[in-house]
């Protein structure tokens, strides 16, 4: 029974371990797994600014049709009461509701305290403003293409954002893995040295190095770990996930394909000029400013509104058809003087004009620095690619011709995991610059708006 028992208990100890591994292994497969389409993907649908950007062009657009109200009819319906004892307005009440006596019994001079209600109807159409209204609506117009653009500048950088941090991510997982090949490298060094030196085969000193070149590659990987958490999380917020939600991305580093550059500078500033929603948008902004100057000036001019009125003056609340009367008309105004308000309101807008004018001139500007910028960091990248690709084939060689020295016994141990540390330093930079590469391909490809 007690055999029995320990074989149950080690049987135990040798199954759960198996079932922690499963079920760990069942869990990394329930994760989604995201390709960089999909990370994109998602972020067009979840990012907040893109989603702040399409709101305001909801508002861009409700402002157009708000500017349309004006060329509508307006209505309003209203009740007002008078109560007086002079005798002219109380006169013409009376006649208003057609209850006017000439018998004699009603003291014209001295009518007493009167009372009026008039329930109405008023409709006013406003005939001539000076182009105010129709300016404002041009302006309108624009403002909501303007929105649009904006909304694509955001998607552009957006997706930028989102391109380069998910390299970053892969670069980081990369980044990782060298380090732990060269933390499972000296380690196992560390292990045979220490052997060697209790045999009396190898110096103390020997085993002290590869001690403190195992705490380096440590330092080098708890570095990798925490800088793909970081970047992992600095994606999340541009997926607009929440920081408990899993992200885990699909590793497809060996099959990325390096980019090439083949454009000159003048022919990608070009068209970086010609297709970046943003200069477009400065550019709707100089006419927005343009159409409400011209709004502004307009208030210099005369106003004409037709309106027309139906409604019932009787001394209590009833309303009759007996006592209903109608007024049509026309009203023309203009204004003579404001206290200076109309010209101050053309100052202010000549004001924004020229501002809208310098907003073109300086976004104008850090486009082409921004081309500029991008367009070096992507041949810087591509240069430093080719390097790191001959320093790991340096790196490899060294690293071969330093192992046939060691078996031969001309070589210490520290000198062997020099070179083989060399050759994975070399890996990193390799990593890193293809990496970079793929990031400023991405960098360049905003600064031309290719994702707008």
């Amino acid at each position: 029974m007690l055999e029995l028992t320990k074989t149950a208990v080690l049987a135990c100890l040798l199954i759960l371990p198996q079932a922690h591994a499963y079920a760990q292994s069942s869990e990394l497969e329930r994760r989604p797994t995201y390709t960089l389409e999909d990370a994109i993907s998602l972020a067009l649908q979840n990012n907040p600014d893109l989603q702040i950007a399409h709101e305001r062009i909801g508002q861009a657009q409700a402002q157009l049709g708000e500017a349309f109200a004006a060329f509508y009819p307006q209505a309003q319906i209203r009740m007002s009461y008078e109560h007086t004892d002079n005798p002219s307005r109380a006169f013409g009440m009376i006649i208003s509701q057609r209850r006017l006596n000439l018998d004699g019994t009603t003291n014209f001079n001295q009518p007493g305290g009167t009372d009026n209600y008039r329930p109405e109807v008023v409709a006013t159409y406003s005939l001539f403003r000076g182009g105010q209204d129709y300016q404002a609506a041009k302006a309108a117009e624009l403002g909501v293409e303007a929105a649009e653009l904006q909304e694509s500048a955001v998607r552009n950088r957006l997706i930028e954002a989102v391109t380069s941090t998910y390299y970053g991510l892969l670069a980081s997982s990369e980044a990782h893995k060298v380090a732990l090949n060269s933390i499972k490298a000296v380690d196992s060094e560390l292990r045979q040295s220490k052997n060697q030196y209790e045999a009396g085969a190898l110096l103390k000193s020997d085993v002290l190095s590869l001690e403190v070149q195992l705490a380096e590659t440590q330092d080098a990987e708890i570095q990798a770990a925490n800088a793909i958490e970081l970047t992992r999380t600095g994606l999340k917020t541009l997926l607009g996930l929440n920081a408990d939600e899993s992200f885990e991305f699909e590793q497809v580093s060996a099959a990325l394909q390096i980019p090439e550059n083949h454009e000159a500078f003048d022919d990608i500033l070009n068209r970086a000029i010609k297709e970046r929603p943003e200069i477009a948008a400065a550019y709707k902004r100089i006419e927005i400013a343009e159409r409400k100057l011209s709004a502004a000036k307009g208030a210099h001019l005369p106003r004409a509104n037709a309106y027309v009125s139906y409604g019932s003056d009787s001394k209590n609340i009833d309303f009759s058809t007996n006592r209903d009367n109608v007024t049509a008309g026309v009203m023309v105004e203009m204004d003579l003087f404001n206290g200076f308000g109309t010209s101050e309101a053309v100052k202010k807008a000549e004001h924004q004009l020229n501002e809208a004018q310098k907003a073109h001139t300086q976004t104008k500007l850090a486009i082409e620095n921004e081309v500029k910028t991008a367009h070096l960091k992507f041949r810087e990248a591509l240069a430093r690619l080719n390097v790191t690709r001959v320093a790991i084939a340096s790196a490899e060689e060294a690293l071969r011709l330093v192992n046939q020295q060691r078996q031969a016994g001309a070589a210490t141990v520290t000198r062997y995991i020099e070179a083989e540390v060399a050759r994975d330093k070399a890996h990193s930079r390799d990593i890193a610059a293809r990496f970079d590469a793929l990031r400023a391909e991405a960098e360049l490809k905003k600064a031309l708006g290719s994702w707008r």
